[in-house]
């Protein structure tokens, strides 16, 4: 097995990707009569994220596999390339998916109790149609209203590779402290209209971080 060939042909895929590429996937690039195996492709990965060290870009393991994305120092000259892009997300919106992840899965009505305000459907939308959350299930009290949870993608993008990885909720300041999508060649803080962007929370709401210190002391030792 040549490794320096695998290396690049790895290298190669994840740049032409610009998405997480599974092991499967990554094998998949090599005829039959050739193929690594899985200890030999994550063997060729780990040479490759070493030879990164130093460099603007970097190998990140997520849910659903590897990519090479642009490394958060740099991250911000990088985003000169499109100059024009929209805002990112609303805060409202992140404040709500991040509810969602840390407290999953919990109903509409359960995410404006800690929020202190009222969730905008544009919002609950743009997370079903960004595939970050999903249905899980519904709550057995009357009315049996549904369960939300976060998805594959919600991980993908935020350079998780699993929930395990989200840091202490006490900690969390913002998810911008996360590592969102900076994958080559996808552009930088991809905006969506989530109809909230102008509003403002009104006195009193809670956000995450103000919860923080709260909720902490709720949550079970791992999440699930």
């Amino acid at each position: 097995m040549n490794t320096e060939y695998t290396r690049k042909v790895v290298e190669a895929a994840m740049l032409a990707a610009g998405r997480s590429l599974s092991l499967a996937e990554l094998a998949q690039l090599f005829d039959a009569v050739d193929r690594p195996d899985n200890e030999q492709l994550r063997a060729a990965l780990v040479e490759l994220g070493e030879s990164y060290t130093g460099r603007g870009i970097e190998l990140r393991e997520t849910a659903s596999g590897f990519r090479v994305q642009v490394r958060r120092d740099v991250a911000e000259q990088v985003s000169r390339l499109w100059p024009e892009r929209p805002p990112r997300y609303s805060r409202a919106l992140l404040e709500t998916v991040a509810i969602i992840a840390y407290r999953q899965p919990l109903t509409r009505a359960e995410i404006e109790a800690i929020r202190g305000v009222a969730v905008n459907p544009n919002i609950v939308k743009t997370l079903v149609d960004r595939n970050w959350i999903r249905v899980v299930g519904h709550r057995e009290v009357p009315g049996r209203p549904e369960l939300l949870g976060t998805t594959r993608d919600f991980l993908d993008y935020f350079g998780l590779k699993s929930l395990d990885a989200l840091p202490p909720l006490a900690e969390l300041k913002s998810l911008e402290q996360l590592d969102p999508q900076m994958a080559l060649p996808e552009p930088i803080g991809v905006a969506v209209d989530d109809g909230d962007s102008s509003v403002e929370d009104p006195p009193g709401a809670v956000t995450p971080e103000a919860a923080a210190d709260v909720e902490a002391a709720q949550l079970p030792p791992t999440l699930n």
